[in-house]
Order: C-alpha cells, then sequence, then structure tokens
C-alpha cells in the first residue's frame, strides 16, 4: 500500500475581500493616507519624547514603547493590505502569511501589556506621588539605575509577547492544511488553524491558555490601579479628582478603545456574521489595527500637558 502524503501547503487565499472594481485605486488611496498618518503621527511623537529630557520619565517611556508597538503593528498590516486591494486574486504565500500572523498578534499582547504596566504607574503618580524606589519611579533605589530598570520593564513587556507566540506560531506551523482560503482580511492563527486536517487539540489547549494569560495578567494591575484610584478620587479634594481625570483620562480613552477593538475582532472571527453588511465587517476586523494606532498618537499628544507645553514652546 503506498502512503501518500500532503504537500505542504505554499499559499493562501483571503476570501474576505470584496470586488471593488475600479474603486480599488480610491481604497488604495485611502489606505495609503491611513498608514502615512500613522507612520507619521507616532514617529512624531517617539522623536518628541526622545529629544527631551524633561518627558524622560516613566509614562512617558512607556508612551515611546506603545507609539513603536503601533508602527510595528501597522506594518504588519498595511503593506500587505494594499498589495491585496491591487490584486484580482488575493493570495499570500504561506511564509509571508505567518510572518504576518506574528507582528498581528505579537502587537496585540505587547499594546495589553503595556497599557497594564502604563496603569500601574497611573496608580503611582496619583496615590503614591512620593513614594520613593518604586520598581518603575524615576528614583534611584535598590541598587539599579532608574532608566535600567524601565528599559528592563519595556525588554519584559515585548520578551514575554514575542516567547508566548512563538510557542503558538511553532504549533501552528506542525500542523496539515487541507483548506486556503482564510475568511479575512489579513492571516489570523485561529482561521489558519480552523483549515488543518491533522489534530489541532494542542493548538486549542495552548491557544486557550494563551489567551486567558494574554487577557488576565494585564488584568490584574489594571483592575488594582484603577479600584486604589477610583478610592482616592471618592475620598480626596475636588483638586486630586481632576488631577486624576486629566491624568487617566488618555489612558482609559486608549484602554476601552483597543478593548472595543479586540472584542470586535474575536466576533468576527469565530461567530457566524454573514448577515451583517460587508462594509461594517471589514471596518470591524481592522478596527483595532487601524483606530488604535491613529488614535493613540492624537489622545495622548494632546491631552497630555507634558506634552502640549513641549510642543508649544518647541512651536
Amino acid at each position: 500500500m503506498l502512503n501518500v502524503t500532503t504537500p505542504p501547503l505554499s499559499y493562501f487565499i483571503l476570501g474576505a475581500f470584496m470586488n471593488v472594481g475600479s474603486l480599488k485605486f480610491f481604497y488604495l488611496l485611502l489606505t495609503l493616507i491611513l498608514y502615512i498618518l500613522i507612520i507619521a503621527a507616532n514617529t512624531f511623537l517617539i522623536v518628541v519624547i526622545c529629544v527631551n529630557r524633561s518627558l524622560h520619565e516613566p509614562m512617558y517611556m512607556f508612551l515611546c514603547s506603545l507609539f513603536v508597538n503601533e508602527l510595528y503593528g501597522s506594518t504588519g498590516l498595511f503593506p500587505l493590505l494594499m498589495l491585496q486591494i491591487l490584486s484580482d486574486v488575493h493570495t499570500v504565500s504561506a511564509p509571508l502569511c505567518f510572518l504576518q500572523i506574528f507582528c498581528i498578534h505579537t502587537y496585540g499582547s505587547v499594546e495589553v501589556s503595556n497599557l497594564a504596566i502604563m496603569s500601574y504607574d497611573r496608580y503611582l503618580a496619583i496615590c503614591c506621588p512620593l513614594q520613593q524606589g518604586s520598581p518603575i519611579s524615576v528614583h534611584e533605589g535598590h541598587g539599579v539605575p532608574a532608566g535600567f530598570r524601565l528599559v528592563i520593564f519595556i525588554v519584559v513587556i515585548w520578551l514575554y509577547s514575542f516567547v508566548k507566540f512563538t510557542i503558538t506560531l511553532c504549533l501552528t506551523l506542525r500542523l496539515t492544511w487541507c483548506g486556503k482560503i482564510i475568511n479575512g482580511l489579513y492571516c489570523h492563527n485561529y482561521l489558519v488553524v480552523k483549515l488543518a486536517c491533522s489534530d489541532t487539540n494542542l493548538n486549542n489547549l495552548f491557544g486557550l491558555f494563551g489567551t486567558v494569560i494574554t487577557v488576565l495578567v494585564p488584568l490584574l494591575p489594571i483592575f488594582y490601579s484603577y479600584m486604589k484610584i477610583l478610592k482616592v478620587c471618592f475620598s480626596g479634594s475636588r483638586e486630586m479628582r481632576c488631577k486624576a481625570v486629566s491624568t487617566c483620562a488618555p489612558h482609559l480613552a486608549s484602554l476601552l478603545n483597543f478593548s472595543f477593538g479586540c472584542l470586535f475582532e474575536i466576533l468576527q472571527s469565530r461567530f457566524d456574521t454573514t448577515s451583517v453588511p460587508s462594509a461594517l465587517r471589514i471596518f470591524l476586523s481592522l478596527y483595532f489595527l487601524i483606530i488604535q494606532p491613529l488614535l493613540n498618537p492624537i489622545m495622548y499628544g494632546t491631552q497630555m500637558s507634558k506634552i502640549r507645553h513641549v510642543l508649544c514652546y518647541k512651536m
């Protein structure tokens, strides 16, 4: 009896693209403008934070990490998206597909981890403004330079996300696929695993574990920090409440926006949404990859008083 082996899959087909005809050049221009705006806004604020020593504080260093992540996630989406808009056959090579999966998923993990540590920093700024030697304070302590401690925190955020999803991707790469049509606008690990005809129990188990860790671990410092901040607000003066609102408003808006975007993406990829209009499905699937990178630099650039002061002073 002959052994029949399935040849390795060389490409996937992105099946959620609509036939827009001559409008594809309009959509290409719109996508290109969005990408340029995201690159310009995030790069500008990275440069502002890096060249101004007055902004070399934990909050702004974490913001710098956040803006770098926006550039990283957007680059994982937009170039391939623009190529697909121009193309009449929406195929993507398997290596490029897996590279996009890695970029987009690690972007999401870095984003939520960064927002979690920023929430704890907001708690320290409001509730413990005079606390010395805290792990992410700018004060010297514990025999380790403050700047070095900040770098360690940022490196851990990125390294944790990269290592965790590298394991997930390795489990995906070992699969055998019987289908090649991904029901999405970009490569998504869950949708690719659904195409496999080999055993995916280990993938599902580790995927569930990874999702719980990715969501639960950041939620703990977020809830803890904002519970403490609310307690201080209710028991403090009006001045304290105003300070808390002005300090936390951009972070809360970013956190809620990203949470809604992730929720839209989960609903889009895991449930039947054929009854939803195509344009709305496309918008919801791309929401957290477009709106978050575009909204963050605008919010933080206009709402953070120290950044506004630096920008006004330089101009």
